[in-house]
């Protein structure tokens, strides 16, 4: 089992910046695919960035390409989402999800375990 706590979202002006984390439990999360998806009021959960467990595949949707960065640090079984020149259309409830393998993951459903999301809100 793998749990897992977001952290750091909240308003911030258009074309600021903030910075996602996820934390997550357990002793395995070095073997852990770990991705971003967001929701925003109305629409689907759509997949914004995923990262491979060693780091060496990263993989974002369109729409955050050049603007949003995943990262990762197994040591603090943490994994971060840097968001610059946020836009209001960024504007969604952000999910940490993760699934055990050795590739990136773009589907909602191939993932196994979910955070409870965080708030982040960007202002024109």
């Amino acid at each position: 089992q793998v749990q897992l706590v977001e952290s750091g979202g909240g308003w911030v002006q258009a074309g600021g910046s903030l910075r996602l984390s996820c934390a997550a439990s357990g002793r395995t999360f070095s073997s852990y695919a770990m991705g971003w998806f967001r929701q925003a009021p109305g629409k689907e959960r759509d997949f914004v960035a995923s990262i491979s467990w060693s780091s060496s595949m990263r993989l974002y949707a369109d729409s955050v390409k050049g603007r949003f960065s995943i990262s990762r640090d197994n040591a603090k079984n943490t994994v971060y989402l840097q968001m610059n020149s946020l836009k209001p259309e960024d504007t969604a409830v952000y999910y940490c999800a993760a699934r055990r393998g050795s590739n990136y993951y773009t589907v909602r459903g191939e993932y196994d375990y979910w955070g409870q999301g965080t708030q982040v809100t960007g202002s024109s």
